[in-house]
């Protein structure tokens, strides 16, 4: 574990084992979760960043090696928990340029008394709010920005908005309840909100429109603060905040795609980071998410958590506008 600094962007989620079968072939395990690849893209994007992550990990069922590439950067690990419960364990399946997701366990539900105090003295610039599966209750958001008044909240949909049955099986389907709860999220976060989904989250945030335009303006039209994210993979992102035009930021050509698994998770942290670092105008917002769909564009490259790039060759691959 790296020696304790005071985090200046802290994420909050589980860790996961994730098992890859990439058609019909069976991957060695590897370290998955939100928490995983936003922390180690930023690392390795500017290694100066000082990192916190806040999660409990199950050790029952999840081996401590995962964690190696972690424990070896400059990431703070004060507010990670160990318990004697199962991990968080998701098996990918991608056949046919799809994916069928399966949870086979999960960590206990994330508890704010769990904060390091620390934190809570000396607090972040950016709480990224990085659930896998509903681990982050309404309550513990409150919480979050009762005791981080300052903080800018980035918040990842997937683990907020995804239905998991009896058998794990994970989909995204119309819930009115979970719905509803992301909304009293979002209006409670308020202006310091950036929200970020896949295209089949936003959709169904947004009431279940199939129009991309028509999605995104839902988040102008009903005057909902903060701003918002919709990635789509190989045809881009679309970004808008009220008042301020529809930004589409196209996707970057990779060298291969080996693994989609994280490409999201890679894209938020290097925007959040720049948008925090930038005169937050829309311009400046546009070209983080350049530099984030750049980032992203690597990540696909390789298996697990090994597709990381610089902020040097991220910035070269921006400069060549070689678009898919």
């Amino acid at each position: 574990m790296c020696s304790f600094q005071y985090p200046s962007i802290l994420f909050v989620g589980h860790f996961a084992k994730d098992m890859i079968i990439k058609d019909k072939k069976e991957h060695d395990p590897t370290l998955g979760g939100s928490v995983s690849f936003g922390s180690l893209s930023l690392n390795t994007y500017s290694p100066d960043i000082n990192i916190g992550i806040i999660s409990i990990i199950g050790k029952k069922n999840f081996d401590d090696s995962l964690l190696d590439k972690v424990k070896n950067r400059n990431i703070d690990l004060t507010g990670v928990k160990w318990v004697d419960a199962n991990n968080t364990n998701f098996v990918l399946d991608y056949h046919d340029h799809s994916r069928t997701l399966t949870l086979k366990s999960k960590s206990p539900d994330l508890d704010f008394r769990d904060v390091p105090n620390e934190y809570i003295k000396n607090p972040p610039e950016i709480i990224i709010l990085a659930p896998l599966c509903y681990e982050i209750s309404y309550e513990y958001v409150s919480l979050i920005l009762k005791k981080f008044p300052e903080a800018f909240i980035g918040i990842d949909l997937q683990g907020f908005i995804r239905k998991i049955d009896d058998d794990g099986l994970v989909s995204y389907v119309q819930d009115k309840a979970i719905i509803r709860n992301m909304r009293k999220i979002i209006d409670l976060v308020g202006e310091r909100l950036i929200l970020k989904g896949s295209e089949i989250e936003m959709k169904l945030l947004a009431g279940g429109s199939e129009d991309l335009d028509e999605v995104m303006a839902h988040f102008d039209d009903f005057n909902l603060k903060g701003l918002y994210i919709m990635t789509l993979g190989e045809a881009g992102s679309m970004l808008i905040k009220h008042g301020e035009e529809l930004l589409y930021i196209p996707a970057f050509a990779s060298r291969g795609v080996i693994d989609e698994t994280g490409a999201g998770d890679v894209y938020f942290a290097i925007f959040l980071h720049e948008y925090i670092n930038s005169d937050m105008s829309w311009g400046s917002v546009q070209k983080a998410a350049c530099l984030a769909s750049s980032a992203a564009s690597f990540l696909v490259e390789a298996i697990g958590t090994a597709g990381f790039e610089t902020k040097e060759e991220v910035l070269k691959r921006v400069k060549s506008k070689n678009y898919i």
